[in-house]
């Protein structure tokens, strides 16, 4: 659909910085998306706007009371972008901190006893807040095994582990080691139908730039992004919370007035620089649609950087420009299979004899930034059911174009030859 229109990729890279050079490395292609996604020039710009002001939030004074309004914005923007049910929205210190918070108040605030229920395929910090909080709670602390082969997990797993008695659950809405989105709707109802109290919380932090976010359909009580991994900014996290998740004990400064979730002084710049990640949805979905609707526009835009995701990792696999893909390699391994409609933009392969560290540096050498992933505390859980040390991640972004995945591919070829 972005490639279909002829300009509006150069319109969308214009928008972001450092898209071909780094400033430490020079000339480069950017395949660490997942990792963190280029930031758009205009989170850039509010963030050193918003640097440079020294009066606080809700001050007496122009400048603490546009703060406050601002915040207001951004999060009534946040409310449009999730399609939100109510419920608050909060910023923290990270996308981490905030699922342990969240995940704590919720193993503290429900009755002693039960199941905190949660996956093999998540990232550890969802997995290490449950396993902290869990028994503190009296809780027990129980996965359900992913499907290795699928490189994802799904409602029929988690359905024989879910009792009446199910106090908590976590759920992966995307993996970044195999890059493979989870139906958390259906997982979610599979839960609801046995333990209706169960309070769902989900880790959107892989999710959220590939758009098609929609709370409303998904039935949970939160939601945690971190905001540098689609488009804006590290040094913050994003949390909606539902009213009922919102009402639990949770830690605050005593007689403050409405219980509020957020610690101490609130930085008004990472609020504005979100409402910049929401026009930007916002923008795309404009030049891809005629809707008149705000909410249908950033629809439109999570479709369109959805297919142009699909085609990218398409030809990554399958080959362009007269360059076999990946799949075609021997000795390949690629992480959930080949053809797998849960991929998310991201492509974690090994390759037999060379370890993924020197097919990493050689693609930097190339020009070609990506990441290894190894089975340490982060991506073990993946890796090591499958018998892998490590793989190489290729993670792409609607912004890539397929030169990009062309060069890739002659890169990888010139690899091969050389093992």
């Amino acid at each position: 659909m972005i490639d279909a229109q002829p300009g509006l990729i150069e319109e969308i890279r214009d928008r972001f910085a450092h898209v071909e050079s780094c400033p430490f490395q020079g000339e480069r292609v950017f395949f660490e998306n997942a990792g963190g996604a280029l930031t758009l020039k205009s989170v850039v710009e509010t963030s050193a706007r918003f640097a440079a002001i020294p009066d606080n939030p809700g001050r007496d004074n122009p400048a603490g009371q546009a703060a406050v309004e601002l915040i207001a914005r951004a999060k009534a923007d946040m409310a449009v972008f999730f399609n939100a049910p109510g419920g608050q929205f909060i910023a923290g210190e990270s996308g981490t901190e905030l699922l342990f918070r969240l995940i704590g108040a919720a193993c503290l605030g429900t009755p002693e006893g039960g199941r905190v229920l949660g996956s093999t395929l998540e990232h550890p910090a969802t997995r290490s807040a449950a396993d902290r909080y869990a028994p503190i709670g009296g809780k027990r602390h129980v996965l359900v095994a992913h499907d290795d082969a699928a490189g994802s997990v799904g409602p029929e797993a988690y359905r024989p582990e879910v009792t009446p008695d199910t106090r908590v659950a976590t759920i992966l809405h995307t993996s970044p080691v195999t890059g493979m989105g989870v139906d958390v709707a259906a997982i979610a109802a599979e839960i609801r139908a046995v333990a209706p109290d169960c309070y769902i919380i989900v880790d959107g932090i892989q999710h959220a730039a590939h758009g098609r976010l929609d709370l409303e359909a998904l039935g949970v009580d939160g939601y945690v992004i971190s905001p540098y991994k689609v488009f804006s900014r590290h040094g913050y996290g994003i949390a909606w919370l539902s009213d009922r998740l919102a009402a639990l004990p949770h830690d605050g400064l005593m007689g403050a007035p409405g219980a509020p979730w957020e610690l101490g002084t609130r930085d008004a710049g990472a609020y504005a620089a979100f409402s910049d990640v929401v026009a930007y949805f916002d923008w795309l979905g404009g030049r891809v649609s005629d809707d008149a609707d705000r909410r249908a526009r950033i629809v439109a835009a999570g479709e369109a950087i959805h297919a142009q995701e699909t085609a990218l990792t398409e030809a990554l696999l399958h080959g362009a420009g007269n360059l076999p893909g990946l799949a075609s390699f021997e000795g390949i391994t690629i992480l959930g299979g080949i053809d797998n409609p849960r991929r998310e933009g991201l492509v974690s392969f090994a390759l037999d004899g060379r370890p993924a560290g020197e097919i990493v540096a050689a693609l930097n050498a190339a020009g070609i930034r990506t990441h290894i992933r190894k089975a340490d505390h982060y991506s073990g859980n993946i890796l090591q059911p499958l018998g892998m040390e490590s793989c190489v991640r290729v993670s792409l972004c609607h912004y890539n174009t397929e030169a990009e995945v062309i060069r890739f591919l002659a890169a990888m070829r010139d690899i091969a030859r050389a093992a």
